[in-house]
């Protein structure tokens, strides 16, 4: 369960309701935050409500996220790649916190009788604390220009199109607003020209990212989008339009 939001078939609630399934999992969660302890954040997630997902948290202190905060972009990663069909969770990739911690990450979907989600338990491990004290040590038994020079491996890619975890960096939003800047700027992170200077090729690419990366499932993005690209809202419903088809 280390680092992890997971996935699991509905087999033996078949008089219960979507919701009562998936409300099951709060004691869950609470469970195992009082078990981890405090560097292990567990997250429950209602895919029916992707602007206010969060349903159950514990130790929300690791991503600053309390209940009401929304689905994150990695999520919309997990979802618009249909990675559950063949997986029930997807383990142990990155996320970043907002204080900048690295975090061991882990998502669960949790699934209905036909197998399509309805809601993730998830589970982020905040290891600085274990870091502070390995590089204390380390540098206890190592002299110092040793300890300089020494560089930290890097996960390779499986090269496995389902496999996200190796591809997956997970920022935690703490509002819809937040969330929004967040996918925003992402996709436009390799753009040097202001976006609103971009001609329309480029538009079109970083509104194909953005769509993929789900912006436009959460409430209030054409108006945003329409604003950072000092455009028409019917513009970006046209770009819209033009990727759907």
């Amino acid at each position: 369960l280390v680092g992890s939001e997971m996935c699991i078939r509905d087999r033996s609630h078949k008089g219960a309701t979507m919701t009562d399934l998936l409300y099951s999992y709060k004691t869950t969660v609470k469970f195992l935050g009082s078990v981890l302890g405090p560097d292990y954040e567990v997250v429950l997630q209602d895919l029916s409500n992707i602007n206010h997902s969060v349903i159950a948290i514990e130790n929300g202190h690791i991503s600053g996220r309390t209940i009401g905060s929304p689905l994150t972009s990695a999520v919309f990663q997990m979802l618009s790649s249909k990675v559950y069909e063949e997986d029930d969770f997807i383990a142990n990739y990155k996320g970043v916190a907002e204080n900048g911690h690295i975090l061991r990450s882990s998502s669960m979907f949790i699934k209905d009788s036909n197998g399509n989600p309805i809601g993730l338990l998830c589970i982020n491990f905040d290891d600085s604390r274990y870091m502070e004290l390995h590089e204390k040590l380390f540098s206890l038994i190592h002299p110092g220009n040793f300890v300089k020079n020494i560089s930290s491996g890097v996960a390779e890619s499986k090269g496995n199109v389902k496999d996200l975890s190796s591809r997956i960096t997970e920022s935690f939003a703490i509002d819809v607003a937040s969330l929004r800047e967040q996918i925003f700027n992402d996709a436009t992170a390799n753009f040097t020209t202001p976006v609103d200077r971009l001609n329309q090729n480029e538009r079109k690419e970083i509104m194909i990212k953005l769509y993929e990366q789900g912006l436009f499932q959460l409430k209030g993005s054409i108006p945003f989008v329409a604003k950072r690209f000092s455009c028409s809202q019917a513009t970006i419903y046209r770009y819209l339009g033009e990727i759907n088809n």
